[in-house]
């Protein structure tokens, strides 16, 4: 078995990476996704990215991780709103442009892969990973495998209503997590309370701590209704552990020490996971499609040619 390549295709980056045959990333880059530029300039930046990629590194294989609702079995990335795509047939695309074998992934579900294998997740036989970044998504990992629903649409912890009757989510709900927890969330509430722009979730996070009362009541509230939300999950899944990843994991103590207070709070009969950091950070999915394209060469290996 040889090397694969990965690409992890974020909103405002291309993350991409060389693993060696243990599936473990030794070698990454980023480009500008461009979004803005539309749906077909985004694929032709991926692709490219892609070629760069493969004509650097030779690999055996490729895999990629793309956000939004991704039919993983079928190849198709069947609605990413953020960079235009719609029912995108983006496995046969890249493997037909790159002359190898590709394994695609929802970027979420990548992480968790990575988070079980290499990460915060070892060890354990079902855990939530929830990335808590300019969105909130979770992906359910039982048994070393991410559970995609039905509908391949598990997951989305981020539009689970804990604010009935709050502020409009893009998703078309009323008080759904992202409105009050995420990264986004956090900075346009503190911006709403002060009339302060340019401060971000980081900066809130660290005026909280320093006693800014419009900061800690934002920073209280996010992490109230992220308690609200696992919770909830607790109560479905009931999860060995919760992994949590995104920037305001980031933040240490300050947040994960009042988080871990709230969902103890609220549990009853239900068993308290460990809430955990993530451990792989910005490189979660990008590390998770190299160990997709990993296991696409374990099942498959290529032929060798004569003479090898």
């Amino acid at each position: 078995m040889t090397g694969v390549i990965a690409l992890d295709v974020g909103g405002t980056y291309i993350k991409g990476g060389a693993a060696g045959e243990d599936g473990i990333l030794h070698e990454s880059d980023r480009w500008f996704t461009g979004a803005e530029r539309g749906p077909d300039a985004v694929l032709e930046t991926v692709l490219a990215a892609a070629r760069e990629l493969a004509d650097r590194h030779a690999p055996a294989a490729a895999g990629i991780a793309v956000p939004g609702i991704v039919d993983e079995t079928a190849g198709t990335s069947v609605l990413a709103a953020n960079l235009g795509w719609r029912q995108l047939p983006l496995r046969d695309w890249l493997a037909e442009e790159l002359g190898l074998p590709v394994a695609l992934g929802h970027d979420v579900r990548a992480g968790g892969l990575a988070e079980a294998r290499i990460g915060a997740g070892r060890g354990s036989r079902d855990f939530l990973f929830v990335p808590v970044g300019t969105g909130i998504a979770a992906a359910l990992m039982s048994d070393g495998r991410a559970v995609t629903g039905s509908h391949v649409r598990a997951g989305e912890l981020g539009h689970l209503v804990v604010r009935p009757g709050g502020q409009a989510c893009p998703c078309g709900g009323r008080g759904c997590l992202e409105t009050v927890a995420s990264a986004a969330a956090v900075a346009r509430r503190y911006t709403a309370a002060t009339g302060e722009d340019g401060v971000t979730a980081k900066h809130v996070g660290e005026r909280a701590a320093a006693g800014d009362q419009a900061a800690v009541t934002v920073w209280n509230e996010a992490i109230e209704a992220l308690a609200d939300a696992l919770t909830a999950a607790v109560t479905l899944l009931d999860p060995e552990r919760i992994v949590i990843g995104g920037g305001l994991a980031r933040a240490g103590g300050p947040y994960f020490t009042p988080l871990r207070a709230a969902v103890a709070e609220r549990l009853t009969f239900q068993t308290m996971p460990q809430i955990l950091p993530a451990e792989l950070g910005h490189e979660a999915g990008c590390q998770g499609a190299a160990l997709l394209a990993h296991d696409l060469l374990a099942h498959d290996p290529p032929q060798r040619k004569a003479g090898q």
